[in-house]
């Protein structure tokens, strides 16, 4: 069994029209996550989110993949040792 990691995923999401399929996608690994905070950044037409997990790491980086695939949004990953 895959240990479990804490992580923090930034996202920006410059494109309002993929914001259902982040929030599908967060959905999806709900499970693993901690926490969420979302800052809309008016002045630029960013969004600008972070997500704490705590996952193993084969599933961080699958979300994180899988964000970055989405047209408009930006995402990376820092992840800790423990």
């Amino acid at each position: 069994m895959e240990e479990n990691r804490i992580a923090v995923l930034s996202i920006i999401l410059e494109s309002r029209e993929e914001a259902p399929g982040l929030n599908a996608l967060l959905s999806e690994y709900g499970e693993y996550i901690v926490g969420r905070m979302g800052i809309p950044y008016r002045e630029k037409g960013v969004n600008v989110m972070s997500v704490v997990m705590d996952a193993p790491l084969s599933r961080i980086n699958a979300l994180t993949g899988r964000i970055g695939q989405l047209r408009g949004v930006t995402a990376k990953t820092l992840i800790s040792k423990y």
